[in-house]
């Protein structure tokens, strides 16, 4: 808590609305605000380099649906044994249904990308999900954030790169957010805000310590996305008074990390020919269950997946039939592929030369290199050729036509862990974006977005997150630039 005295002090800067993060929520926050007549600084902690958060990096589409009616059904299924308030469930729905007008009234062209149908067809509502909505149709390679990014620059937004928010500054302890402290150069900045903070910061899935305890997810994350997402706002907002919200919740994906590389590399082969193995050398689940963007159909019920760390055994036969992590022409997303403009190998013998991915002419010798016992791995991998033989998965249930037999030397192995896409945990916020205390009372002139609060308590579809960016960005520049200092 920054204490009274502080407040007789000379402020830094002083603008209506500030905003804490330059991804989608944070420039979707920025351009609302500011179209309506704040003045409005953001602040952005990474360099030029690396900004632009997950949505810089993410396939950069919007969900389509046929009505908000059945969006917010949508929502109240996918939600589950989790549910949300009702209040909130109709602002998403009516919000995320106008992401499209939206973009459209910043001079961007917009375009159905896909129409790949719902990930939980089973669920109601779901009927109402069309595809993705992209700007001129386009899939990744950064276009959205570029185009949301140029629509900041355009207005009188004062965008402060490398700059670090470090603590909210309340009015009283419990009171209003009337500013808060950064970091920039060395220098300590006091900045106020008339109106409010709307914080935009990102998730948690960069904080290791977090991942732990909110997540349950040991050692150190690999994380696919931006390194931003530290948990920084969650503790601002937590030291504020905040209550907290979806902290066991986030997306996940199969990815390993490698020597020199902050993110990790998503795992993705185009062959179906592997297993996953754990530390004892046997299969512990369907490697390719039915998914949606997080939870997987596991015994009936959806579950986080995958939630923890393997190995991944394939064969000669994979290794040649094309790069194990895809590249941009494949899947065009990913810190590593759009920021670092790492290109895979197509027949992945340059990362085997690395070391990243292990390898040797037997399932014996494979064992002995990546430390397993070579009988249980032999048995494990004899067990599922069988299966592939008989078409037939006895012990996990995996489709017949994901079964492809591990039979061709040499074999390979690597390690991978659960990467972390993007958690949704944070400050609870009410329907209008407001961060709320355990009790349920409005912080004022405190506001959050994006995947630092993001709506979702459970189960979440394609082109959901990004959605929900865009709307709550916007629910929460409308709600800070009429705030007052008094309100």
């Amino acid at each position: 808590m920054i204490s009274d005295e502080a407040f007789d002090e000379e402020w830094d800067l002083v603008t209506d609305v500030l905003v804490v993060g330059f991804g989608g929520a944070g420039c979707s926050a920025a351009i609302t605000a500011s179209d309506l007549g704040a003045s409005v600084i953001v602040l952005e902690k990474m360099d030029e380099h690396r900004q632009g958060g997950n949505l810089r990096v993410s396939g950069g589409v919007w969900f389509s649906s046929t009505s908000p009616e059945k969006s917010a059904e949508y929502l109240r299924a996918l939600s589950g044994d989790f549910p949300l308030p009702e209040p909130i469930v109709q602002v998403w729905a009516e919000e995320t249904s106008k992401n499209t007008e939206w973009i459209e009234s910043l001079g961007l062209p917009t375009a159905v990308q896909s129409t790949p149908g719902p990930e939980y067809p089973e669920l109601p509502g779901s009927d109402g999900y069309v595809g993705y909505i992209g700007i001129g149709g386009a899939f990744g390679r950064e276009v959205l954030w570029r185009s949301l990014a140029q629509a900041v620059n355009d207005r009188p937004i004062d965008v402060l790169m490398e700059t670090r928010a470090v603590e909210l500054i309340q009015a009283s302890p419990g009171g209003r957010v009337v500013g808060l402290v950064a970091e920039r150069d060395g220098k300590t900045l006091r900045i106020r805000a008339r109106n409010g903070v709307v914080l935009a910061t990102g998730g948690f899935e960069n904080n290791s310590e977090m991942v732990r305890d909110y997540l349950g997810i040991g050692g150190e994350p690999v994380v696919w996305g931006s390194q931003a997402g530290t948990g920084d706002g969650i503790k601002m907002a937590m030291k504020a008074g905040a209550d907290l919200w979806h902290m066991d919740n986030m997306m996940s994906a199969v990815g390993i990390r490698v020597p020199d590389f902050d993110s990790g590399f998503l795992f993705d082969p185009q062959r179906l020919g592997y297993v996953f193995v754990g530390r004892d050398g046997t299969r512990f689940a369907n490697e390719v269950p039915h998914m949606g963007h997080g939870q997987a159909l596991v015994s009936g019920s959806y579950e986080l997946f995958p939630t923890k760390p393997s190995i991944f055994i394939f064969d000669e036969a994979t290794r040649k039939h094309g790069p194990v992590c895809p590249n941009l022409d494949l899947w065009p997303v990913g810190y590593n592929l759009l920021v670092e403009g790492y290109v895979w190998s197509q027949d992945n013998s340059v990362e085997i030369d690395k070391g990243w991915i292990q390898t040797a002419d037997s399932i014996r010798e494979l064992a002995t290199i990546v430390g397993l016992d070579p009988t249980a791995l032999e048995e494990t991998i004899e067990r599922y050729n069988r299966s592939c033989a008989e078409g037939r998965d006895e012990q996990f249930g995996r489709s017949p036509e994901t079964l492809l037999p591990i039979s061709e030397g040499p074999f390979y192995a690597c390690t991978w862990g659960p990467m972390l896409g993007w958690t949704n945990g944070g400050p609870r916020r009410n329907e209008h974006a407001e961060v709320v205390d355990p009790f349920g009372q409005v912080i004022g002139g405190l506001y959050a977005a994006g995947n630092i609060s993001s709506t979702y308590s459970w189960c979440k579809d394609g082109g959901f997150h990004i959605a929900d960016a865009l709307a709550m960005g916007r629910v929460a520049g409308r709600r800070a630039s009429s705030a007052s200092a008094t309100s």
